[in-house]
């Protein structure tokens, strides 16, 4: 079988980019799974976001309005009167995504793993047997630990750490997600509470399991409450290129993925976009180029980071402080943006006021902003 584009990868972004592609090639999807979903993802996108992807609604499980953020000793909370982000059901959005592509007459080989490249065929293992597929081009969408990625000889320089998240039986509000910021307990990332509805909640961080059963006992969740554990792992910093011949990374399989939170879903869909645009142009090369904002959101994304890694807890606490202040609150609940953290960041530093208690701070965290 020989198809235009071939996919490695069936998740929500090598899926979007199928329904994408359909129209002006012929398409196929390689997934080594048996089913849809399954992957440690919490499944949090921007409100907007969302819609301007034409995302379905009967993917999305609860819609949230706001967040509270707690430190070890302080909160705040940001509020809007509409959603500003939704959780989402992942499996169902992948699935929805999938037989879309299959209606548009894109070919998916389910539990099929991609093995390696071989005389410009891509090589494959499929239910106990071995078989091989040609393509004009290849785009390996097959997640953080990417084979494709390894194929190509890719270079990697990254900070990879363990995820893990419950699904947690408690109480909730369904209007606020919740952000925990103890470095005393974790120092290497938040914890995040998002609730499904008022009687379950997702609860997580990356770093170890030690530091998330931790936080179950100062959440006051029960262990035994947990009716759903996953386990994973991210990846945060940068592998290149992106294109090397006729094959290209995509997704998580390209780290684009938001150094700040963790979230990959809407910068792949970005991508996929700009994939699209080089490959109906017939300039592979150009991809990169269209991934722009993509880049500069990860590239500010790593800055932030390190500076968070330099602070200690007691900076934190006054970080919350000047976060938690009325002026603050007022310009993060006004402009900021879920997935345009350096647009949040500007919309800060414009205030004299509060730009000059960061700077008391941390003369770094001010760098990074800028």
């Amino acid at each position: 079988m020989r198809y235009d584009v071939l996919i490695i990868g069936g998740g929500p972004v090598g899926n979007y980019l199928a329904n994408l592609l359909a129209r002006d090639f012929k398409v196929a999807v390689v997934e080594r799974k048996g089913s849809f979903g399954g992957k440690a993802c919490t499944g949090i996108i921007g409100a907007e976001n969302y819609e301007r992807l034409g995302l379905p609604e009967s993917a999305v499980l609860n819609k949230l309005r706001g967040a509270v953020f707690y430190s070890r000793i302080q909160s705040f909370e940001i509020e809007r009167k509409s959603p500003q982000a939704y959780l989402v059901d992942r499996k169902a959005l992948e699935r929805w995504l999938a037989e879309r592509a299959v209606k548009k007459g894109v070919d998916y080989y389910m539990s099929t793993t991609f093995l390696a490249f071989r005389d410009g065929r891509a090589l494959l293992q499929r239910l106990g047997e071995r078989i091989e597929i040609e393509a004009d081009f290849y785009v390996g969408a097959d997640g953080v630990d990417s084979t494709v990625a390894k194929a190509m000889g890719v270079q990697t320089k990254a900070e990879f750490l363990s995820g893990y998240e419950a699904e947690v039986v408690g109480e909730f509000n369904p209007d606020f997600v919740e952000v925990w910021v103890n470095r005393e307990i974790n120092p290497e990332f938040f914890f995040w509470v998002a609730p499904v509805s008022e009687g379950v909640a997702r609860v997580g961080t990356f770093g170890s399991l030690d530091s998330f059963h931790r936080f179950l006992k100062i959440r006051m969740l029960k262990p035994t409450s947990i009716v759903e554990f996953k386990a994973g792992s991210v990846g945060f910093g940068v592998r290149k290129p992106w294109v090397s011949g006729n094959v290209a990374l995509l997704g998580d399989a390209a780290l684009q993925i938001k150094p700040t939170t963790a979230g990959g879903i809407v910068y792949g869909m970005y991508c996929a976009h700009a994939l699209r645009k080089a490959l109906l142009d017939g300039k592979l090369q150009d991809y990169e180029k269209g991934c722009s904002f993509v880049k500069k959101q990860v590239n500010f994304g790593l800055r932030f980071r390190r500076v968070f890694l330099g602070l200690s807890q007691d900076d934190i606490e006054r970080v919350f402080e000047v976060l938690g202040s009325p002026e603050a609150r007022e310009v993060i609940e006004e402009q900021a943006d879920f997935d345009d953290h350096l647009r949040t960041a500007k919309a800060i530093l414009k205030r004299p006021k509060l730009l000059a208690r960061l700077i008391k701070i941390s003369p770094a965290i001010v760098r990074t902003l800028l």
